[in-house]
C-alpha cells in the first residue's frame, strides 16, 4: 500500500489537482462541477465510469475501516458486544459485523434522502475528512513520543509542519457547517456517547464483582457441602472472572437446597488466532480443598473456532480436559512427595521410624475424595468402605487410591449429567448516586445490555438443561 500511494496515487492526484487548478484559474464560474468539466468531452463518460468505480472501492474502504474500528473498541470494552463474522482463515482483520452493515445501508439512504444535494454531501465529507487528518497527525505525534522515543525536537516539528496545513483545511471547512458538515460531528457524539455509557457501565460492573467476590475463607466454613445438600451431576457455572469466586455462586446457595457434586467455573476468552487446539482449550485450576470438587475452567476460542457447537460435544471435551488435569495433579503431587521424602532421607535416616512413615503413607493413600471422618459401629471409617467398594477395574495398583475415587465420583456426576448455571445480572446506580449516573446506568446502559450479543454462555444448550439466577449489581 506504501508503494502504491507513493508511486501511482499520489503523483495521480497531485496532477489531478493542479489541472482542475489551472482549468479555475481560466474558468472561475466552474467551481461547482470542477472535475466534469476539467475532463475532455471525448473522456467523459469512461472518466465517468472511472469515478463511478473509484467510489464503489472507497465505499468498501469506509466499511471495512468501520468493521475494523468497532471490533478494537469491542475489543478494549468500549462498545457493545456485537456478532462478528470472520471471512478468512488466515488474515485475522478480514472481518463483517452484519449489524453495522445494515446501519451503514440505512444511514445512507437516509443521508442522502434528507441533504437530496452532492453539496451538503461533500461538505460533511470534507469535515470528516479533515477530522481525521487531524486525529492521526495527534496519534503519531504520541506513538513518536512514547513509542518510537524520537528526539524532542523532530516531535514538535512534526505537529508544527503538518498540524498548521491541517489546521488551515479545518478553518476552512467549518465555515460549512450549517450546510451539510453537522452530518459528521453528530455521528461522532452519538457514537462517543455510546461508548462511554458502555465502558462506564462495564468498569463500574466488573469492580462490583471483584469487590463482591466471595472469600475462600467464607467456604471453608460452609464446609464441603457448602452450607447445603451436593445431589450428582456436574453444574457449569458461567463468569467472567479469572481468578475468585464469583457472587453469583453465593446466589446460587441461597436460592437453591441443594448444589451438584461437581462445580467448574467456566471462563470464555477469545484469543487473536484463527483455531486453537483441543487439547489446548481448556485450563483447568482447583478452587479449594479436593473434597470441594471444585474448579475452574479458562475456555479459549480462536476467531475461527465453531462457538455454537452441540453441548455433548463440549461436555465430552471439557470432562476429558479435566480427567487429564487430575492424572496430571496426582502425578506432580506423587513426585513432590517423593522429592520430599528423598530430602528427608538424606539429611537424617535414623530419626525415622519406618512404621510411623509406612503408616502415614498408607493412611494417606487410603483417604478418598469426599472423606468425612466418621465411623460406624464397627469401627470402620466410611472413606475405607467406599475405597475397597471400588471396582477391581478402576482400581490400578500404581495409581492413587483417592485419585480413582475422585475418577469414580466426576464419572457418576457426568451420568447425572450437566447443569448450565447462568446469570441474570441486572445493573443498578446506588440509590444515593447523582441523578445523572442513576439516569445513565439505569436506563441507557441497561438499554444497551438488554439488547447488546449475549455473552459467554451463548452455546445450543436445551433449555431443560439451564438454571438461570437473578441478581442486581448495585454500582
Amino acid at each position: 500500500m506504501q508503494i502504491a500511494f507513493t508511486l501511482v496515487v499520489f503523483p495521480c492526484l497531485l496532477l489531478a489537482y493542479m489541472g482542475q487548478a489551472a482549468y479555475l484559474m481560466k474558468y472561475p464560474d466552474s467551481a461547482n462541477r470542477i472535475f466534469y468539466d476539467s475532463v475532455p468531452d471525448s473522456l467523459f463518460w469512461p472518466v465517468f465510469v472511472l469515478a463511478a468505480l473509484a467510489a464503489m472501492i472507497a465505499s468498501q474502504a469506509m466499511i471495512s475501516a468501520t468493521f475494523s474500528c468497532i471490533k478494537q473498541a469491542m475489543a478494549l470494552g468500549c462498545f457493545p458486544r456485537l456478532k462478528i463474522i470472520h471471512t478468512s482463515r488466515k488474515r485475522m482483520g478480514q472481518i463483517y459485523i452484519p449489524v453495522i452493515n445494515w446501519f451503514l445501508m440505512i444511514m445512507c439512504v437516509v443521508v442522502v434522502s434528507i441533504f437530496q444535494s452532492t453539496t451538503d454531501i461533500a461538505n460533511a465529507y470534507g469535515i470528516a475528512e479533515v477530522g481525521v487528518m487531524l486525529v492521526s497527525s495527534t496519534l503519531v505525534t504520541i506513538v513518536m513520543l512514547l513509542i518510537w522515543q524520537t528526539n524532542l525536537l523532530l516531535v514538535l516539528c512534526f505537529p508544527l509542519v503538518f498540524g498548521s496545513v491541517e489546521l488551515l483545511y479545518m478553518s476552512a471547512v467549518l465555515s460549512k457547517i450549517a450546510e451539510g458538515g453537522w452530518l459528521p460531528l453528530a455521528f461522532a457524539s452519538v457514537f462517543l456517547c455510546v461508548m462511554y455509557i458502555w465502558n462506564y457501565g462495564s468498569v463500574l460492573k466488573y469492580r462490583s464483582e471483584v469487590r463482591e467476590k466471595i472469600s475462600m475463607d467464607f467456604l471453608l466454613d460452609l464446609g464441603s457441602t457448602l452450607g447445603t445438600v451436593r445431589v450428582p451431576g456436574i453444574g457449569l457455572l458461567y463468569n467472567e472472572l479469572v481468578q475468585g469466586i464469583p457472587s453469583i455462586f453465593g446466589q446460587f446457595l441461597l436460592s437453591l437446597p441443594a448444589i451438584h457434586s461437581t462445580i467448574v467455573f467456566v471462563c470464555i476468552k477469545y484469543v487473536p488466532v484463527p483455531m486453537v487446539r483441543l487439547e489446548e482449550r481448556f485450563l483447568f485450576r482447583r478452587v479449594g480443598p479436593k473434597d470441594y470438587h471444585m474448579f475452574r475452567c479458562v475456555t479459549r476460542y480462536g476467531y475461527k473456532d465453531v462457538r455454537k457447537e452441540d453441548h455433548h460435544v463440549f461436555e465430552q471435551l471439557l470432562v476429558a480436559s479435566l480427567e487429564k488435569f487430575l492424572r496430571k495433579e496426582a502425578q506432580d503431587l506423587a513426585l513432590e512427595r517423593n522429592l520430599l521424602e528423598s530430602d528427608l532421607d538424606s539429611v537424617s535416616v535414623a530419626s525415622r521410624d519406618p512404621e510411623a512413615s509406612g503408616s502415614y503413607g498408607t493412611e494417606e493413600l487410603k483417604i478418598p475424595l469426599m472423606h468425612e471422618r466418621r465411623f460406624d459401629e464397627s469401627g470402620t471409617s466410611a472413606s475405607e468402605e467406599t475405597t475397597s467398594a471400588l471396582p477391581s477395574s478402576v482400581m490400578a495398583l500404581d495409581e492413587d487410591p483417592s485419585l480413582e475415587y475422585e475418577l469414580s465420583a466426576l464419572r457418576e456426576a457426568i451420568d447425572s449429567g450437566f447443569t448450565y448455571l447462568l446469570a441474570h445480572g441486572d445493573v443498578r446506580a446506588k440509590k444515593k448516586s447523582f441523578f445523572l449516573k442513576k439516569l445513565v446506568i439505569n436506563y441507557f446502559y441497561a438499554f444497551l445490555r438488554r439488547n447488546c450479543r449475549a455473552g459467554a454462555a451463548n452455546m445450543s444448550v436445551p433449555h431443560m438443561n439451564i438454571l438461570q439466577v437473578g441478581m442486581t449489581y448495585m454500582v
